[in-house]
């Protein structure tokens, strides 16, 4: 398996601290809103997902951290980011119920209560966020499935509250999601290198701009010049189709994907992550 990239633990947890304001405003946005109750039983594209479930889920992601930070550790090797993203595919059912009970639980009273609950969620967050444990080097944290360096743990962080911000703005009619740029940065790079590594190859180039380029695909290895096989994306839609928000037909005609070669059709490799 290829060596995770490292990622800038201070940069890091500050885009994870601005994304949780974004989504805290979003979430105020919505309760305040003279008809969030409706807005709250709203479908969204996440199954059998309503508006309310998916606040619940934002909510059990970024109270994760502060609820878990000082649990102890069992001894073992630490499970890679890369490997992680892969791993999600494997855990669907288990969010969907977790979710369920959040919001029938902690998140299932008025828009008011669901408003304050996100709050004790966020301020945790943050909180947790200026401790010393969070920024103590090579400290490590148990996740879903398994120990993880707690450096990676927030990665995993930014992934949730980025692809579920955006799931969020789909199910609220909203153009976009006011992203951390540092947030948007890092998925991207991460989805990008989880590609490459469950594709493994060098016959397709993959650029995302400004952030992540990887060569994937098997075939024949681009060496130098211009590659005969290439992919360009935006971050919001490659994290898209990385997450199976989109399919690659959809993506390709709305010209949110450009691809040029024979070998350019990423089709039948995505998504990346569950």
């Amino acid at each position: 398996m290829a060596k995770s990239r490292v990622y800038d633990p201070v940069k890091v947890r500050t885009a994870l601290a601005g994304q949780t304001e974004a989504l805290r405003a979003a979430v105020h946005a919505l309760c305040a809103d003279p008809v969030a109750e409706e807005i709250l039983d709203r479908p969204t594209r996440l199954g059998e997902w309503n508006v309310r479930q998916l606040v619940a889920h934002l909510g059990y992601c970024v109270d994760l951290l502060p609820k878990r930070l000082k649990d102890p550790v069992p001894q073992g090797g630490p499970l890679g980011l890369i490997e992680w993203a892969g791993l999600t595919r494997t855990a669907a059912a288990v969010v969907g119920a977790a979710a369920k009970e959040h919001a029938e639980g902690a998140f299932g009273g008025s828009p008011e209560e669901v408003a304050r609950e996100f709050d004790q969620a966020a301020d945790s967050l943050l909180s947790a966020l200026e401790s010393p444990e969070a920024a103590e080097p090579g400290r490590r944290f148990v996740g879903r499935f398994g120990p993880m360096l707690l450096s990676d743990f927030l990665v995993t962080r930014l992934v949730e509250t980025v692809v579920h911000a955006d799931d969020l703005a789909d199910a609220l009619g909203l153009a976009e999601f006011p992203h951390a740029k540092q947030a948007l940065a890092a998925v991207s790079r991460l989805l990008a290198d989880a590609f490459a590594e469950q594709v493994p190859g060098g016959s397709v180039e993959l650029r995302v701009p400004p952030y992540a380029v990887v060569q994937a695909v098997p075939g024949p290895r681009h060496t130098r010049g211009t590659p005969p096989n290439v992919v360009e994306t935006d971050p919001l839609s490659w994290i898209r189709l990385a997450t199976g928000r989109t399919d690659w037909a959809t993506a390709v005609e709305s010209a949110a994907v450009s691809a040029s070669g024979e070998r350019s059709d990423l089709a039948e490799y995505l998504p990346v992550m569950g």
